[in-house]
């Protein structure tokens, strides 16, 4: 009997129309022979199912069922942002034993939080920026901080992805805007050091019980930085593969492979680094990469050979079976 596969997208956050490009592409990618897949959409308000006459159903929290009629056997998250990227939904999957793709709650909490995440990989020796965190609820001294980074520096949203909530800052003007935006977002925010070099992005997995890197990819902004706009409105370029040195290359591979094991990711996560004098300076990392047609992932899983619905297949029946293990 084939499995039902919910497909979760929206979510919370800002980035939850993106979620959604995501999702349906994951949505439609899944392959149809093997598994009954249902688009389901998490928001605020409500959640739903989305059959494909648009009609919508709502779903029972209680056991994550529509009218206890329709149950799932698994979900695929595909939320960015809050709360999938958080923790959160995991954290609500755990509690009535249903499985789901990629990290558990408590790795994708950590990694989520940029400071947890930070801290963890420089305890890898991995390099990373240096970079400073300030509480809206404690004092900070934004002129000694200013004068540690040295402008121009980041400020970033502790808890946020797609580069919302990331602003390069050139004075102490621009820094104090920047802060005040940035405590709407989130209450703790993170003031980075500006590394001048290149910025690469990998694609990870774990596929047959063995950890690959698909790919890097060089991304190149038409803006002063790679933000939302360089992101999702065509204000970038992207190589795929990346034109880079053999042994950086390999390096890259190496640092990802460990982070990735480490830190205990698991399904799909995009690593993020800047490289300056051939040496890569982690940035972040993405346990809910986009999954749209202009995303960096699945452009890099199609330098292996691999395509989305096979890819897919494997993660669904892996995600399944270590549910079964537990």
């Amino acid at each position: 009997m084939k499995k039902n596969i919910a497909v979760l997208m929206g979510g919370y956050s800002l980035e939850h129309d993106i979620s959604i490009k995501s999702g349906l592409n994951v949505f439609n990618s899944i392959d149809k022979l093997k598994f009954n897949v249902f688009k389901i959409i998490i928001e605020k308000e409500s959640w739903y199912y989305l059959d494909d006459e648009n009609q919508k159903f709502e779903i029972n929290k209680k056991n994550f069922s529509v009218n206890d009629d329709l149950k799932f056997d698994l979900a695929f998250i595909v939320i960015h942002g809050d709360p999938g990227e958080n923790g959160i939904i995991q954290n609500y999957f755990d509690s009535i034993s249903i499985p789901y793709t990629g990290c558990s709650s408590e790795v994708s909490k950590m990694t989520f939080s940029k400071k947890n995440c930070i801290e963890s990989v420089r305890k890898l020796n991995v390099k990373t920026a240096k970079s400073f965190i300030i509480n809206k609820h404690n004092d900070y001294d934004l002129l000694q901080i200013s004068d540690e980074l040295k402008y121009p520096f980041f400020v970033k949203a502790n808890n946020s992805g797609s580069s919302f909530g990331v602003y390069k800052v050139y004075d102490k003007k621009e820094l104090e805007s920047a802060v005040i935006e940035n405590f709407t977002i989130d209450s703790e925010i993170i003031l980075e050091e500006f590394i001048d070099g290149k910025e690469y992005s990998v694609g990870v997995a774990r596929i047959d019980g063995n950890t690959k890197v698909f790919g890097v990819t060089e991304l190149i902004s038409e803006n002063d930085f790679f933000d939302y706009e360089a992101k999702y409105n065509g204000k970038s370029s992207e190589i795929t593969p990346a034109k880079i040195d053999k042994n950086l290359e390999e390096f890259i591979h190496e640092n990802s492979k460990t982070i990735y094991n480490k830190l205990k990711l698991n399904g799909f996560s995009r690593i993020d680094y800047i490289v300056k004098n051939d040496t890569p300076f982690f940035l972040e990392v993405n346990t809910i990469p986009g999954m749209t047609d202009e995303s960096i992932f699945p452009k890099q899983v199609k330098l292996n050979n691999i395509n989305l619905k096979d890819l897919f297949t494997k993660m669904i029946n892996e995600s399944l079976e270590s549910h079964n293990l537990e």
